[in-house]
């Protein structure tokens, strides 16, 4: 399977939810749906766990990614993903690394850079 590379930098081709939904696993998905609860203080459920990735043009995708700004904005200017877009890093995607893991910005520099 190619990677899959979401807007923000995400590796959705390694996603528990992604890989859940792919095998159409339902002991995955509840396992997720556990593990992700717990980790996010959530009440995540099993069939919340069905995802085909953030570029997935489908209502399949993973609640937060329906409401996800950075996604929105990606979406709408029609990029591979914000690496490719005119205004990387804009400050939308600035505030969310202030938050997230740093390996998300560091896979979207690495992109930018073949480009």
């Amino acid at each position: 399977m190619d990677e899959m590379i979401a807007f923000c930098g995400i590796n959705c081709s390694k996603c528990l939810t992604f890989l859940a939904t792919q095998k159409d696993d339902d002991n995955e998905r509840k396992e997720v749906a556990e593990k992700w609860s717990k980790e996010y203080k959530s009440d995540i459920k099993p069939e919340d766990i069905n995802c085909d990735g953030c570029l997935a043009t489908t209502e399949r995708i993973f609640n937060h990614c329906k409401v996800c700004q950075i996604r929105k904005c990606g979406m709408e200017r029609k990029v591979k993903n914000c690496a490719y877009c005119e205004d990387y890093a804009c400050e939308k995607l600035n505030q969310f690394y202030e938050r997230a893991p740093p390996v998300l910005k560091q896979t979207l520099d690495e992109i930018k850079k073949t480009l």
